[in-house]
């Protein structure tokens, strides 16, 4: 039974979602960052598809659950196509843009593979145990590609704060999905609260942290080095 804390995730996390390309066009950067508006659109009609088979099918129903499952794990390799993009701006010096795009694409196919694999020997359930064995490798594929992201930026020395303050919000989205999922497996009681809970809360912190940098941080600002240095100790 759904309360009033799940609609206020629920509006919440919507009207965020369309925040973050309103402010960016505000900005006059939509252009610019178009991968990450891109993202939040869809990432608004998935909050508003998920409503819809609430309503119509209820929160407990199998298709809810096959839409929330197939449609995370299509959001999760949308934003691929975000780090992808976050990988190129900080390597934009370096003309390795094409390298990187075919790694995460050899990365994702793998993941894809592997989740099939992984549940490949259970053929009555295949579908719905692969969506969800999909969803879980995603996440942590995406806490790996943050991670190396962060390292290389610390690594490089890169000081464009909007770059930074957008990397960390999306390293802080992955590792607390990431970790719902280790503790979903790990302590299979706590799936009703972890795995209830965790989603719709990420699902406004991303879009919160996102549109505070295109509306406080400005293009051309700039970290201190010694600054960035000491964040990661």
């Amino acid at each position: 039974m759904l309360g009033p804390a799940d609609y206020l995730f629920w509006v919440s996390g919507f009207l965020l979602e369309v925040c973050v390309p309103l402010c960016s066009i505000y900005r006059k950067t939509f252009l610019r960052y178009f991968p990450v508006n891109f993202y939040m659109l869809c990432a608004a009609l998935v909050t508003a598809g998920q409503y819809y088979c609430i309503r119509n099918f209820g929160f407990t129903s199998a298709s809810y659950m096959y839409f929330y499952y197939y449609t995370d794990s299509l959001l999760t390799i949308l934003m691929f196509a975000v780090i992808i993009y976050l990988y190129r701006r900080v390597f934009s010096e370096m003309g390795v843009s094409r390298y990187i795009k075919g790694a995460a694409l050899v990365l994702l196919v793998a993941t894809g593979l592997f989740s099939y694999a992984v549940v490949h020997q259970n053929r009555s359930h295949l579908t719905s145990r692969f969506v969800v064995e999909l969803g879980q490798n995603l996440y942590f594929v995406g806490v790996v590609l943050t991670y190396l992201l962060w390292g290389a930026i610390v690594k490089l020395r890169e000081t464009r704060a909007r770059l930074v303050q957008l990397v960390l919000a999306l390293g802080v989205y992955y590792s607390a999905m990431a970790g719902a999922y280790a503790l979903r497996n790990l302590f299979p009681g706590l799936e009703a609260h972890v795995l209830r809970w965790m989603p719709p809360l990420m699902a406004c912190w991303l879009p919160l942290a996102w549109a505070y940098t295109f509306t406080r941080v400005p293009e051309e600002a700039r970290l201190a080095t010694a600054r960035l240095a000491v964040g990661v100790r």
